[in-house]
């Protein structure tokens, strides 16, 4: 017979997603993820499989309730099918908002940056798989500016757009990672490139 479980998965994953926020998927040990989640390793393997499993659940709460909500915007915008002049305004706002977010959280929050970014430069270099979820987290964060980007000014070259969203994404990747170090230059990066994005406005906006 079965084991029945007595505790709430959800509650779980985001105790967890916490810890690998905050040390990342080599840093974060058992011993923190039991006392995190209240659950002892048995019980964690037994629901998870592995401490990678409850690493990738964590990445697809991360995901889900963090990232696309924050892009669901973006999406919107870029759905459009003519000149969206609120579409260039979306971009300036999602920066201004991700910037307001990382400037209200205290110094020591385990929050601070973001999850994949900091996978990216420790266990995604050797983990084939991982390096592959952060690079498609990243491509969807492109294709969100991009959308956007394309529906403020359609009459732009593809290229052109593509080259503003490589831009913006650059200044965010690079703030989240610098997050943890220098909080108040991350946020001034953000912001920088919600100044940028906001010149891309078309004047009759």
């Amino acid at each position: 017979m079965g084991r029945s479980q007595s505790f709430d998965t959800t509650t779980v994953v985001q105790a967890a997603r916490d810890v690998f926020w905050d040390q990342g998927l080599d840093g974060a040990s058992l011993p923190d993820l039991e006392r995190a989640t209240g659950l002892n390793r048995s019980s964690l393997y037994h629901a998870f499989g592995s401490k990678r499993g409850l690493f990738d659940a964590a990445v697809d709460d991360y995901l889900d309730t963090v990232i696309r909500p924050r892009l669901r915007p973006l999406v919107e915008a870029g759905q459009g099918s003519a000149a969206s002049p609120e579409a260039g305004r979306a971009v300036v706002t999602y920066f201004d908002r991700l910037a307001s977010a990382v400037g209200r959280l205290p110094s020591d929050s385990p929050r601070l940056g973001c999850l994949l970014v900091g996978c990216a430069t420790g266990a995604a270099g050797h983990d084939e798989a991982l390096r592959a979820a952060v690079d498609a987290y990243r491509a969807e964060l492109a294709d969100a500016l991009v959308g956007a980007l394309r529906a403020a000014d359609p009459a732009l070259a593809g290229r052109a757009v593509e080259q503003r969203a490589r831009l913006l994404l650059s200044l965010q990747l690079s703030a989240l990672a610098l997050a943890r170090v220098n909080q108040d230059e991350a946020v001034a990066m953000l912001r920088a490139a919600r100044d940028q994005a906001a010149e891309w406005v078309p004047r009759d906006a």
